[in-house]
């Protein structure tokens, strides 16, 4: 083809080396021109927003417990407003999905990014601010908007900016920032009251926005919008000087072109835009029927029951688990692979949350033989603490390898460009719905199937979704976004 000839001659003709033997690739041939330490920087700037996200959802573990006790009693909290204090966050998050598929395509990446760090700070305001708990509510539901936006904005910020080398690693540091933000608010809570504690939720997104306007936009939305040199000066600020970025370029128009310009819902039609899509809504759906949420509810129980009186310190402890593992999994994403570490992270919740309901059965058995009251927490019993304490430990890190940083990666590199705000709208729509149904049923799955029933049920999901992942997710690991869409398409990539 004339214009794999053209590419060529642009790789050889950088520097003047050509290999004789024909062994480097076009794509290694590129690759090792490019400079990434400002690629690097931008995606550090981006990940302050998934850092305002993890300060938003970790906020009101420390904030509840003070505001249930607190002397005013317009903003003291009973049983179901701290609930909804809590859950109102995904409401927020599920529209901010909707809405935040709707921006990448109308004003871009770069200025959906700076937009959603408005109602991060707005919200904070509010609570900040509260005289009612109307004002409590609302700040809590723009945050949560605020971070539905974030969650589908970065991941795909990032992956149309990194190349396949290190996307996975970059991609995983989504995540990553997100358990950071949710530790960073349960040790800053071990200092400063709820009000403090909110002034230092503003400082993230604020920074974000202030750092974002010297950041490019990505790549490939400019070449989707026909900016063929904008998006050459966005790549030679990512790849460095040396790189010749017209190469890229080609090869992502030619993509392009070959997609067509815009989504029409015939497009649904498409096999390269129907089976990314199923594979997208499975993934976040999985993710949240691991049981996530449940094992984070019964932590502080848990490490009560083994003897730990500090559950401020237990909650760092989860933290600390939590960021020590998903940095784990993002040093060796590009390297074990998306299937693998998905597979490894299924098994060990899967094991987890087995013996987690082995170890409600032999806590409610004894006490509730033929008994309804198989209910909630069993009872205080330090025999059996070290069986829920190591569950949890192993569901944690497994989670965190897999099925915490994964679900988001794989979103953001399997959909063709023309379709990308609309198919991860619907994905985080998914994943921020489900965490809402979970949240809010759990008690009554407790009662109506008991708890060692309802951990059985999670474990059952994680075999599925061990499955699942074997029989459906195709490996992205090494290959370009071009490439990946190809997988679907059932064609060779570029």
């Amino acid at each position: 083809m004339d214009h794999r000839a053209e590419r060529r001659r642009l790789l050889d003709d950088a520097d003047g080396l050509t290999d004789p033997t024909g062994v480097i690739s076009e794509q290694d041939a590129y690759l090792s021109k490019v400079r990434n330490s400002r690629l690097y920087l931008a995606t550090l700037v981006s990940v302050l927003g998934p850092m305002s996200f993890g300060f938003v959802l970790g906020y009101s573990s420390p904030a509840i417990p003070e505001l249930t006790r607190i002397s005013n009693p317009a903003l003291r909290l009973n049983e179901v407003e701290a609930s909804w204090f809590g859950s109102v966050v995904t409401l927020g998050a599920a529209a901010g999905g909707l809405l935040g598929g709707w921006m990448v395509e109308k004003a871009g990446r770069k200025l959906s990014l700076m937009f959603c760090s408005l109602p991060f700070v707005f919200g904070f305001t509010l609570i900040i601010a509260a005289q009612r708990l109307w004002m409590f509510y609302l700040g809590r539901v723009l945050t949560g908007l605020a971070s539905g936006v974030t969650s589908l904005v970065v991941p795909l910020y990032i992956s149309e900016m990194a190349h396949e080398r290190v996307r996975g690693t970059l991609g995983s540091c989504v995540q990553l920032m997100v358990v950071l933000g949710i530790m960073g608010v349960y040790l800053a809570g071990l200092f400063l009251d709820w009000r403090w504690l909110a002034i230092v939720c503003c400082l993230p997104p604020t920074l974000l926005m202030v750092c974002m306007c010297f950041m490019p936009e990505s790549p490939r939305f400019l070449l989707s919008q026909g900016k063929r040199r904008e998006a050459e000066e966005a790549l030679l600020f990512l790849r460095g000087p040396d790189a010749p970025v017209e190469w890229e370029c080609g090869r992502i128009e030619d993509a392009c072109e070959e997609q067509g310009s815009s989504f029409q819902v015939s497009d649904l039609k498409d096999p390269g835009v129907y089976k990314p899509l199923l594979i997208g809504i499975m993934l976040m759906m999985f993710q949240q029927l691991t049981g996530i949420n449940a094992v984070m509810f019964y932590a502080e129980n848990i490490f009560q029951q083994a003897h730990f009186q500090q559950s401020g310190l237990a909650s760092v402890i989860v933290g600390l688990i939590q960021v020590v593992f998903t940095a784990v999994a993002a040093l060796i994403m590009d390297k074990a692979g998306r299937k693998l570490l998905l597979v490894i992270s299924g098994v060990a919740m899967a094991i987890s949350t087995t013996a987690f309901g082995v170890y409600f059965y032999l806590m409610t058995k004894p006490l509730h033989a033929g008994s309804s009251a198989q209910l909630l927490a069993p009872e205080t019993n330090g025999d059996l603490a070290w069986l829920a304490l190591a569950s949890m430990c192993v569901f944690i890190m497994g989670f965190a390898l897999g099925w915490g940083p994964i679900p988001w990666l794989v979103m953001s590199e399997i959909f063709p460009v023309k379709v990308r705000g609309f198919a991860s709208a619907i994905c985080v729509l998914t994943n921020w719905t489900m965490a809402f149904i979970i949240t809010k049923t759990f008690q009554d799955m407790m009662t109506t199937m008991t708890s060692a029933g309802t951990f059985w049920l999670f474990a059952s999901t994680c075999v599925a979704n061990v499955v699942f992942t074997v029989v459906f997710i195709p490996e992205t690991k090494g290959r370009t976004l071009e490439q990946i869409e190809a997988i679907f398409r059932g064609t060779s990539g570029p």
